[in-house]
């Protein structure tokens, strides 16, 4: 039982020595953090340290289960998403203070799930030599797929704040709005308000719960400019993938993020 815990252990190591130099730093940093929490008692933190640090091992048991090969540069990436997207942007709040943090997150992501695509077509072939699908076919399919990716994401985050009261699609302030439903007339005409500066809210007891600077979008902006932004990752890998398929020995970029099989010892 002991020998077999053992192969196990020794089949998620990083063979690569930039990715393992990585994960080490990534991991000692996580490891730091979630002593910090569990001392100052933020225990939900601790649970997305350990979280971070179970996510670590994912590429190398991907390699392990499916018997293919992560490029150097894929792998890397992942790990620093993972502990941009947990460590700094949820314990750390990089979410909340720096504007574009987010944005950034999710146009890598797009990219990744590009290149996620793309390499599936070629893992369903034999022979990549004999790869004889049209080039605008593969990319299509690439950039579909890290929309699909990007999309079930934005389910999973309405999800979580319908049922979990969170509020993961992050809420923001709009001086206009367009909408049929001041529509006096209930003829679907469209009413638009401009230059909104505070909006009240109150209960059903008329008892006064917030003031707010301009109305509040509940997370529409912020879904649409997550989508809007993954498109954008998505579409770049694409074209690269496509100039791979057409120049191979040209254009090399779309390989550095390419999954592809182990080869045979």
């Amino acid at each position: 039982m002991k020998k077999s815990k053992n192969k196990r252990i020794k089949a998620l190591r990083y063979a690569d020595k930039k990715t393992l130099t990585v994960y080490i730093i990534l991991r000692i940093l996580v490891i730091l953090c979630l002593i910090r929490e569990l001392m100052l008692g933020e225990y939900q933190n601790a649970l997305l340290c350990i979280l971070s640090l179970t996510l670590f091992l994912l590429p190398a048991f991907i390699e392990k289960t499916f018997k293919v090969e992560l490029p150097t540069v894929l792998e890397i990436n992942i790990l620093i998403f993972i502990f941009a997207a947990e460590i700094l942007g949820e314990i750390n709040n990089f979410y909340g203070t720096f504007n574009n943090f987010d944005a950034i997150l999710h146009t890598v992501t797009g990219f990744l799930s590009a290149s996620v695509g793309f390499s599936l077509i070629y893992l369903l072939n034999n022979n990549i030599e004999s790869f004889n699908i049209s080039g605008i076919f593969v990319a299509l399919v690439a950039f579909c797929f890290s929309m699909t990716i990007g999309v079930i994401w934005e389910f999973f985050e309405f999800k979580m704040d319908c049922y979990f009261n969170l509020d993961m699609q992050k809420d923001t302030y709009v001086s206009k709005i367009n909408t049929v439903m001041l529509d006096e007339t209930n003829s679907n005409k469209v009413v638009t308000i401009n230059n909104i500066d505070r909006v009240i809210l109150y209960d059903e007891n008329n008892k006064e719960l917030a003031k707010l600077n301009g109305y509040l979008d509940i997370g529409i902006i912020d879904t649409m400019g997550d989508l809007t932004v993954n498109f954008i990752g998505a579409f770049i890998y694409s074209v690269f993938g496509y100039l791979y398929i057409k120049n191979r020995d040209k254009n090399k970029i779309a390989t550095k993020f390419m999954i592809t099989k182990k080869a045979q010892m």
